[in-house]
């Protein structure tokens, strides 16, 4: 089969999709799918790609992220981010940051630093000093948040550009009620992401605790040269759940351009498209039939 000259996977979260809630997290990964799409196709990099995918999905109060993040034991909306390209290896990754539209453009902004990782008001800081989109914390809290259970849907994209460079990103607002502070595996590399052109980019979501005991993507990428995107993460998770517990999933994408996904929570909604079969793609869950969708214009 003939590589693509650029492909790209969004999800929206390990999670339980609540009933009246499918159109919601379908139309959000197509609505992220189509910017980072659009992106590829006019000549721009994985990076960029995945960042504007991650972007829609932290506006949408559907998915917790950015808008509608989860509340913490204090009442305070504190997130994390990440962003790595596999072309560099250059990571920027932010935890606990507040008062900021797009963590994951803080993250973008940090991806040049030497500075691997920003936590608490030192991520906001940076933010403030680098003129990031700022919004007031009250702004990014929904009444849906205020009386939501413990969620594990960070939201995340991978991509492959027409350079054959390929970029990764996540986005999470945490889990409701977390103690002030805690980091889970989304701005870690290793854990909750990872890029290499080399090998491919993956972008995990789930337990975040389990998914760093695990270092989950670190086995995800070791393991895919020779297990293939899915059988890739389909057999890092189930080594997490048998060795310390936890559901998620994660999608991946190869320098070759293939796509795949996996995950063990009831759900986990993804988009995908590629120049080899660019007919957009829309799932809720692994089982569910694949529907094929129009191309956003």
């Amino acid at each position: 089969m003939p590589e693509a000259a650029w492909a790209i996977i969004v999800h929206g979260g390990a999670k339980e999709v609540p009933e009246g809630k499918e159109d919601a997290n379908r139309s959000g990964v197509l609505a992220a799918l189509a910017a980072g799409r659009r992106v590829l196709e006019g000549g721009g990099s994985a990076v960029e790609a995945v960042e504007a995918a991650v972007r829609v999905l932290e506006d949408d109060a559907t998915f917790n992220a950015g808008m509608g993040s989860a509340l913490n034991a204090d009442g305070e909306v504190e997130m994390d981010a990440a962003l790595m390209d596999g072309g560099t290896l250059d990571v920027g990754a932010v935890t606990g940051v507040m008062g900021v539209r797009h963590p994951v453009s803080v993250a973008r902004l940090l991806l040049r630093e030497e500075t691997v990782l920003l936590a608490g008001e030192g991520a906001s800081r940076f933010a403030r000093d680098r003129r990031a989109e700022l919004a007031d914390p009250d702004e990014l809290v929904t009444d849906e948040q205020r009386g939501a259970l413990a969620e594990h849907d960070t939201v995340g994209a991978v991509a492959l550009d027409g350079r054959g460079h390929v970029a990764a990103a996540t986005s999470t607002g945490g889990l409701t009620g977390q103690s002030k502070g805690r980091v889970g595996d989304s701005p870690l590399p290793g854990c909750g992401f990872y890029a290499d052109d080399t090998v491919g980019a993956v972008a995990l979501t789930g337990t975040g605790e389990t998914i760093a005991r695990a270092m989950v993507a670190a086995r995800v990428v070791t393991n895919l040269p020779g297990a293939g995107p899915e059988g890739a993460v389909r057999g890092a998770l189930e080594f997490m759940g048998s060795r310390v517990g936890g559901n998620g999933g994660g999608v991946v994408v190869t320098p070759e351009g293939q796509v795949g996904w996996w995950h063990t929570s009831p759900h986990m909604p993804v988009a995908y498209a590629t120049s080899r079969e660019p007919q957009p793609r829309v799932t809720l869950k692994k089982t569910e039939e694949e529907a094929d969708v129009e191309p956003a214009q």
